[in-house]
Formats: C-alpha cells, sequence, structure tokens
C-alpha cells in the first residue's frame, strides 16, 4: 500500500483501503465500538466502528507493539514479527 497515499486519505477511504489490503487480525468490543485490528504492510490498524450503526468513527494506524496489547490474549503476533 503507498502509505502517503493511505495518510492523505479521509476515514471512510482509510477503512476501505485496510479492508480491502491488510489482513484481519482480531477484533474487541471498546464502550461503545466495534474495534477491528488489521495487518497492512508494515504497518498495523484499527477501524472503531460505532456499534449503534456500525459507521466509521476512527481508523488508527501505528507500528507501536505496545499499542498490541488489547490483542495479545487472542492473537498470536510472532509470525508477523519475524519471530
Amino acid at each position: 500500500m503507498n502509505q502517503p497515499y493511505f495518510f492523505c486519505n479521509k476515514r471512510e477511504q482509510k477503512a476501505a483501503l485496510i479492508r480491502a489490503q491488510g489482513k484481519f487480525l482480531a477484533d474487541r468490543l471498546n464502550g461503545e465500538h466495534f474495534v477491528y485490528l488489521f495487518s497492512v504492510d508494515s504497518f498495523f490498524a484499527e477501524i472503531w466502528y460505532r456499534r449503534d450503526n456500525y459507521e466509521v468513527d476512527l481508523v488508527l494506524s501505528f507500528k507501536s507493539l505496545a499499542l498490541l496489547e488489547p490483542y495479545l490474549e487472542e492473537v498470536n503476533i510472532a509470525p508477523l514479527l519475524g519471530l
């Protein structure tokens, strides 16, 4: 994925790119949101959907392994890290 293109897009466009080109890893509930985690090229991304209407509220992209903590009990990320 062309990262500069990704980071210039709006929330809905980012979510569509992640769903099309990313690899789904896990999901979780966080308050009023369904949160879906994807691996996309050299980074991770979360899509936050509102539970009441399933609209995209937030799209986060990150490389920090610390932000994967909510998923560590569900997903073995070692293969993604080359471990």
